[in-house]
């Protein structure tokens, strides 16, 4: 009998979606589920992307450019000088999702066996794309006890060998909310170039920042221009996350033009998506605005009632729409079985994400849960209260 490949054997489940199996039966059996366990921003897509779709004037849907409309292209490198971000359209590569951007920045800068050191715990899926690329993920742990900071140059410094291609961040942070400073990004780029390696930044949140903070991207730093490169997204930014349009974005000509070769062998991106996320650029400051003002709230209702929990610790997020709580349990995967499985509150429920698949190293974030605070205010308590309630059901 033919068998599936070992590449195959090591692809890890996604923490987040592994337990929808739990949450299908427990939706046939008559219960509600508050999902907290996935990004799925509940804010409307902008009427502008939508309208774009609706009215479209297409004859044949056929192929873009490898690289993405060119239309399209134009219109981002004017979005990211609004961000004291200066590219040309010829530094903007146009992917489906941000998760490609990631497959052709690894692709293009790595070899099998060679490294990546990533600060954890990290995006999940970071797993995925690291064994579909053959590589090794070297992780450098932060703690929720000083919110995920950056750790120390010196923890850095000790992972580095002849393999080591890049650093890998996500600012602000999937799955803990964690926003980079600049001095911390200055720290990191300073390495990048003392070590000769790429500094890789996932930017795809990049307007959910809180607190009166601010955004400081890896391509505003003068000096990193042939280490930098920037993966991006549309998906969280306009609530479009069905679209699959991300982009890589880099000023090195020769990472460039090798991930081209990657955009050509799966020909273009998705069409009628490009045309709605190119009008989305046009959507009106104020989306932004009312978007951040809704999130922040959302994070201060999830910290308060969280914090009501005893044994409960959690990290303030500074930015994007997730936190990273450790719970008073042995084991936060069997907890949220659990939850799905053998409990509820009147006929409801919550569905978490385990935090122990955003980690690489052994044993790690085993009591710790992922909640992504994209429900209403009103859902949201009420997540919370029945969190509340199913702990200390848990632990009698």
């Amino acid at each position: 009998m033919p068998i599936v490949s070992s590449k195959g054997k090591a692809m890890p489940e996604s923490p987040i979606r592994k337990l929808v199996p739990f949450a299908e039966k427990a939706t046939k059996e008559g219960k509600h589920i508050y999902h907290l366990n996935i990004g799925q921003p509940d804010i409307k897509t902008p009427a502008v992307a939508m309208e774009a779709i609706r009215n479209h004037q297409l004859d044949i849907l056929a192929y873009s450019h490898s690289a993405g409309f060119e239309s399209f292209r134009k219109k981002l490198t004017i979005y990211y000088a609004k961000h004291k971000i200066n590219v040309t359209t010829d530094d903007v590569l146009i992917t489906t999702g941000g998760s490609e951007a990631l497959i052709f920045t690894m692709g293009s800068i790595t070899d099998p066996g060679d490294e990546i050191i990533v600060p954890e715990p990290f995006y999940a899926n970071y797993h995925g794309f690291s064994t579909q690329s053959t590589i090794k993920i070297v992780p450098v742990i932060s703690k929720i006890e000083n919110g995920f900071a950056l750790p120390s140059i010196e923890e850095f410094e000790k992972l580095i060998t002849k393999k080591t291609k890049a650093i890998l961040i996500c600012n602000p942070g999937n799955p803990t909310g964690y926003l980079y400073s600049k001095e911390e990004i200055k720290q990191l780029s300073k390495l990048a170039i003392k070590y000769d390696f790429f500094l890789i930044s996932d930017e795809v949140y990049r307007e959910f920042v809180y607190d009166e903070s601010e955004h400081y991207s890896i391509l505003q730093e003068k000096g990193l221009e042939e280490h930098a490169i920037v993966i991006d997204s549309v998906s969280k930014r306009y609530s479009m996350c069905g679209a699959r349009i991300g982009c890589m974005v880099s000023k090195n000509k020769s990472v460039m033009q090798t991930a081209m070769k990657f955009a050509q062998t799966r020909l273009s991106p998705p069409t009628l998506a490009q045309i709605a996320s190119e009008a989305a650029l046009e959507t009106p400051e104020s989306y932004y605005t009312d978007t951040v003002i809704e999130y922040k709230s959302r994070r201060d209702i999830l910290i308060t009632k969280l914090n009501e929990i005893p044994g409960v610790k959690v990290a303030i997020p500074k930015g994007a729409f997730y936190c990273i709580a450790e719970l008073p349990i042995k084991n936060a995967e069997h907890f949220s079985k659990w939850l799905l499985n053998e409990f509820d509150l009147n006929k409801e429920t919550v569905m978490l994400a385990p935090a122990s698949g955003f980690y690489s190293t052994p044993d790690k974030g085993k009591n710790q849960v992922r909640i992504a605070y994209v429900l209403n205010k009103e859902d949201l308590t009420k997540a919370i209260e029945i969190l509340k309630f199913a702990l200390k059901k848990y632990n009698d």
